[in-house]
C-alpha cells in the first residue's frame, strides 16, 4: 500500500496532555473513512491536497491548511482529495484547552479551521512546509511548538484526569461513585468536567466502554460479541449492536467485513471503518 504512517507517543509534561503526534503521508486504497470517537481532540495540519471532515451532525469541513476536530460520541468521516499529506495532534480527553487554548464545549461535534482556533498553526505549517519532509524532523518540531504553549493553569485539570483514568478501567462505574470519591456533588463534576473535556462523564464513558471492545476484536477471527458484552458490562448483545453502531456509524457485522476488507491482517485499526 502506498501509505505511510508515523506516530510517536510525547514524554514528559507534554504525556497528560496528548495522546500521540503523527505524519501521515500517500494514497489511502478506499475513497473514505469513518473514524469513530475517542474522546479526544484531534488537529490536522494539512501539507497536501485538501482532506474533507464531515461530522455526524453538523456540515462538512474542506480543509486546505488544517483542521480541528472537536471531542465527539458520534463517528466522523475523513476524505482525502488527493494524496494525504498530514501531520496531526490527537490530545487526551484533558487536553485541549492546555494544548491549543480552546475550550473544547463550544467545538463538540464541530470541525473547525485550525488556524483561527490556534494560534501557533500557522507558523507551525509554514515552518513544516519549508522543511525537508522527513516525518521525524516534523514531529519533533510539532511537539516543540506543543511543549512551549502548553498551558496547565486550569484547576480542574488534575481532578478531570482522575475520572478520566478511572472511567478508562472501568467505564460502567457510576459517576455518582467517583463524585463521591473527590469529595463534591455530581452536578459539579459533571459541569466541570464538561468545561475541561468538553464531554459529560457519563458520555465519554460509552465511549471509552466501546473503544475497549473494539481495541479487544480480532476481525480475522470469529467475534465472540455475546462474551465482549457480558465481559464489558452490556445487558445483552442487543444493546452491544445499539451503541457500537451509534459509535462507528455501522452495526458490528459491518465494521468487521469493513477491516477485513481494507486492512492488512494483523494490522490494528479500531474505530475505523474504510468505505468506497
Amino acid at each position: 500500500m502506498d501509505f505511510a504512517f508515523t506516530q510517536r507517543t510525547p514524554t514528559g509534561p507534554l504525556a497528560r496532555y496528548v495522546e500521540s503526534v503523527w505524519h501521515a503521508r500517500g494514497q489511502i486504497p478506499y475513497a473514505r473513512e469513518r473514524i469513530a470517537p475517542t474522546g479526544s481532540t484531534v488537529a490536522g495540519i494539512v501539507l497536501g491536497p485538501p482532506i474533507r471532515q464531515t461530522p455526524a451532525d453538523g456540515p462538512e469541513f474542506l480543509a486546505t491548511t488544517g483542521f480541528l476536530i472537536g471531542p465527539h460520541d458520534r463517528p466522523l468521516v475523513n476524505e482525502p482529495t488527493g494524496r494525504t499529506d498530514c501531520v496531526g495532534v490527537v490530545t487526551t480527553p484533558i487536553g485541549c484547552r492546555a494544548v491549543f487554548g480552546v475550550d473544547p464545549a463550544p467545538l463538540r461535534g464541530r470541525v473547525v479551521d485550525l488556524g483561527t482556533a490556534w494560534r501557533a498553526a500557522p507558523t507551525l505549517r509554514a515552518e513544516l512546509v519549508a522543511g525537508d519532509g522527513d516525518p521525524a524532523s516534523m514531529l519533533d518540531r510539532t511537539e516543540v511548538v506543543l511543549r512551549a504553549g502548553l498551558d496547565e493553569t486550569d484547576r480542574g485539570l488534575a481532578r478531570c484526569a482522575t475520572v478520566v483514568a478511572a472511567l478508562e478501567q472501568a467505564p460502567a462505574r457510576p459517576i455518582a461513585d467517583l463524585a463521591n470519591d473527590l469529595g463534591i456533588s455530581h452536578g459539579h463534576l459533571d459541569r466541570e468536567f464538561t468545561r475541561v473535556v468538553g464531554l459529560s462523564p457519563r458520555t465519554l464513558a460509552r465511549v471509552l466502554r466501546v473503544r475497549r471492545l473494539l481495541e479487544q476484536i480480532d476481525v480475522q477471527d470469529r467475534v465472540a460479541w455475546t462474551r465482549l458484552a457480558a465481559d464489558l458490562g452490556w445487558y445483552d448483545q442487543a444493546h452491544l449492536v445499539r451503541d457500537v453502531t451509534r459509535h462507528t456509524g455501522v452495526p458490528p457485522s459491518s465494521y468487521v467485513a469493513a477491516q477485513r476488507r481494507f486492512l492488512d491482517p494483523g494490522e490494528l485499526s479500531p474505530g475505523f471503518v474504510p468505505e468506497g
